[in-house]
Order: C-alpha cells, then structure tokens, then sequence
C-alpha cells in the first residue's frame, strides 16, 4: 500500500504549492491524508483531482470554498449521470419484454 502514496511534501515542492493549501483541502474534505511513521501522505488515486484543483485555485483564483462547491457539484453530476444510465437500462429492459 505504501508505494501508491505520495509523500505531501514532495508534491508541495512538485507542484509549487504551500503545505497550508493541502492543509485545507484536507481540512474542507476534499482531498485525504495518510499518516505514515509522523510522515503526510495522499493516495497515488487523488493525483488528478488534485492537479485539478490547483488548476482552478491558480489559474482563475478559485478559493477553498469555491473549491469545494465545485467538487461536489462535479460529484452529484456523476451520481445523476450513473442514476440516469442505471433508469435507462431499466426501461430497455421493460421495452424489450414488449417486444
């Protein structure tokens, strides 16, 4: 498990950011640390999201809790997305037995 974590510290000087903006994205719950023998780690997983985010807060100024809104809008698009794919399977179902 610990080599699909990335220590915080080398994405901080990686991506030219400051530990205080990880600080709160984890603090708003937007992204998830793990804590490794007092080291800081985020999931290979998160990378992407991540970049997103620092994307957004650089380059048109996003603050955390634009942030935040925007994620879990992005998040209940794709819930919506899923729900609406799940209620046409369905209905192709039924069609079908008509047939």
């Amino acid at each position: 498990m610990e080599k699909n974590l990335i220590a915080i510290t080398t994405l901080c000087s990686y991506y030219e950011i400051e530990l205080s903006f990880i600080d709160a994205l984890h603090k708003t719950g937007l992204i998830q640390i793990v804590i490794v023998e007092q080291n800081q780690f985020i999931h290979y997983d998160q990378i992407g999201e991540l970049e997103k985010m620092i994307r957004l807060h650089n380059e048109l100024n996003v603050n955390i809790e634009g942030l935040d809104v925007i994620f879990n809008l992005l998040e209940k698009e794709k819930e919506l997305k899923e729900e609406l794919n799940a209620l046409k399977n369905r209905l192709k179902l039924y069609e079908n037995d008509n047939i």
